[in-house]
């Protein structure tokens, strides 16, 4: 009796693995069924790549390729190409969300999977579109789990994926797949020596993605930035340790309604090229900024509603000014 009885879980193991065997996907079957949800993106100047992760048009990318965007346009694999604008993006965290005009019919869609589930050790691909080669297929694996406020220190926010496939320029947005064919992470950049893809590559995880852009729905400031601390600081007569120099602004962003100022010409300092000349902005909503507190901006901004004012304190050719708008 025993004996039967054990035949027959083996006989049910083997039935399982064998079911699992012929639904399980090789990487080219994998790269056929997702590819279709991979877009490039065009801004003036650059491109970049993105996921479509829902019918109704909602694209995740990195905030690096879309923040101060004055146009976009986003290709499908067919070659069509449809408008779209930045509904929210969180840049310290390099994730950002589109909605696209119109969705064409044949359009396929990547769900968000859970990153908190994906292991170190995971297999991986990343498509996208490196030096603008669209649909470019790279494999490897999850290298590490990374926060990117210890990572890298300053504003930045959010976890990342390491991982050892691949990732050049213009893979900047685009999807980290598991292989189930779930997006489990938002391409962000790479760390490198001779600009190439030999660097470390990082993704920001999914469900950091998720929880800033679809949950928090962080708002689009329209602006680049760049942090001015420490000596840099002391150098521009900032009147306290640490503020944000406006680079770039995009039409009909919050920055723009601020009528801030963006950056005329570069600096290069300590070997790293500066934005300098616009405004650098000191507070929000009365908030100093300094590296502890980007949590209580974060938390002012998205809780302002239509009709609140808008807040900020910047310094402009030396003088403190106070600019505000109103929320629409």
């Amino acid at each position: 009796m025993m004996h039967k009885r054990l035949v027959t879980v083996l006989l049910a193991v083997c039935c399982l693995l064998a079911a699992s065997a012929v639904h399980a996907e090789s990487v080219p079957q994998l790269f056929k069924r997702v590819q279709g949800s991979v877009l490039v993106i065009h801004v003036p100047g650059e491109v970049g790549s993105g996921v479509l992760i829902d019918g109704k048009g909602l694209v995740m990318t990195a905030a690096h390729v879309v923040q101060a965007a004055e146009e976009i346009q986003v290709e499908f694999i067919t070659g069509e190409k449809v408008p779209a604008h930045v509904i929210a993006s969180e840049p310290q965290a390099d994730v950002a969300l589109i909605q696209l005009k119109e969705v064409p019919a044949k359009a396929v869609v990547s769900p968000l999977g859970d990153s908190d589930q994906v292991e170190v050790g995971d297999n991986v691909i990343v498509i996208g579109a490196p030096m603008g080669i669209s649909y470019t297929l790279t494999a490897g694996i999850i290298s590490s789990r990374r926060d990117a406020k210890k990572l890298y220190g300053g504003l930045e926010s959010g976890e990342l994926f390491q991982t050892d496939a691949a990732i050049n320029p213009g893979n900047s947005g685009g999807p980290l797949f598991n292989m189930r064919g779930e997006v489990i992470g938002i391409v962000s950049h790479i760390l490198t020596e001779g600009g190439g893809s030999e660097g470390l590559g990082f993704a920001v995880t999914s469900n950091t993605a998720r929880k800033l852009l679809l949950q928090q729905k962080a708002r689009w400031s329209g602006m680049e930035t760049h942090v001015v601390q420490g000596e840099l600081a002391r150098i521009l007569n900032l009147p306290q340790p640490m503020g944000i120099m406006v680079q770039k602004v995009a039409p009909n962003s919050y920055g723009a309604k601020l009528k801030l100022r963006a950056s005329t010409s570069k600096i290069t300092f300590k070997d790293e090229t500066v934005p300098v000349g616009g405004d650098i902005i000191l507070s929000v909503g009365g908030i100093e900024f300094n590296s502890k507190n980007t949590e209580a901006v974060r938390e002012y901004i998205q809780n302002l509603k239509s009709g609140d004012t808008l807040r900020v304190k910047i310094l402009r050719g030396g003088t403190t000014l106070n600019l505000s708008t109103q929320i629409p």
